[in-house]
């Protein structure tokens, strides 16, 4: 699979995790059923974490729960070693990988 279509796979599965994060805080604000914080966090599991706390960030939705703010920055961590890994036969930081 080429770098390109898994950029493509990658970007498309953050903005479906940062459109989720978005129509759960408008169905908050209408207070109608809502997406569950299971099914939510379960959103950023696939290298999804950046859109999700873009979309928690963005629309002030679940940031003041302690476990979706650690939880996504610790996704987020393990997801950029996971891509700087994959990826340092493409990346010269000066001897860092080697």
């Amino acid at each position: 699979m080429s770098y390109q279509c898994l950029l493509l796979i990658f970007i498309g599965v953050n903005i479906f995790s940062l459109i989720l994060v978005g129509i759960d805080k408008l169905k908050a604000i209408r207070q109608t059923y809502r997406i569950s914080e299971k099914a939510l966090f379960l959103s950023a599991l696939p290298f999804s974490s950046y859109g999700f706390y873009i979309g928690m960030k963005l629309f002030h939705h679940k940031t003041k729960k302690r476990y979706f703010r650690l939880g996504s920055l610790f996704l987020m961590i393990i997801h950029t070693a996971i891509i700087l890994y994959s990826f340092k036969s493409q990346l010269s930081f000066g001897g860092i990988f080697n």
